[in-house]
């Protein structure tokens, strides 16, 4: 870490040899780990863990209580509520060690998880997708996606502002809140304008 240009509460703990980005604020009783790195402008709220090789892109929200283990990507914006939870190993036990099994997790531009979800190590969050609070994630979830439940199932589809999409019969939609306009063709959501 060169100059410090992030706000970190004097309960965090900051590890050397992880990379913070600008404007970073760390609030009470986080834990930055080595050779982590969280890009700018990111919030970590309070008693969260961030472990060794975690990647933060710009302008992540991640809420209290959430901790992030190794073999978590994510990309920018995206939203981790509060108390979720990341697995990275299929099948943990405590007497039998393996680290060098961590799966990978990628969550892409944009997509929110809620409070409370489970994200089931090895299983992709699409961009713009939407985890809702309490859903357990055992396969990939499609971008613009909205999933639910345990097993989570896809629902719906949500815009780029977090609004539901009701599709016509020739599958296009607007955002409610944008305006933006959105297609779905065999089985993808792609914004068109």
């Amino acid at each position: 870490m060169s100059e410090q240009n992030y706000f970190a509460h004097e309960t965090a703990v900051i590890d050397e040899g992880c990379e913070i980005g600008e404007g970073v604020k760390i609030w009470h009783f986080s834990h930055v780990m080595p050779d982590s790195q969280i890009g700018d402008g990111c919030n970590i709220g309070q008693n969260v863990v961030i472990s060794p090789q975690v990647v933060l892109g710009k302008n992540c929200k991640v809420q209290n209580n959430v901790s992030i283990y190794t073999g978590v990507i994510c990309e920018d914006d995206v939203f981790l509520g509060p108390s979720m939870v990341f697995t990275n190993v299929i099948n943990p036990r405590s007497a039998v060690t393996r680290k060098s099994e961590y799966a990978k997790t990628q969550v892409k531009t944009g997509a929110s998880i809620g409070a409370n979800a489970t994200i089931v190590c090895g299983n992709d969050i699409g961009e713009f997708a939407f985890v809702g609070a309490g859903a357990v994630v055992t396969k990939d979830v499609p971008a613009y996606a909205l999933v639910v439940g345990n097993p989570s199932k896809q629902v719906g589809w949500m815009s780029e502002f977090g609004q539901r999409l009701d599709f016509d019969e020739n599958g296009e939609a607007v955002c409610s809140e944008s305006n933006e306009k959105y297609i779905l063709r065999d089985g993808k959501v792609a914004k068109t304008n």
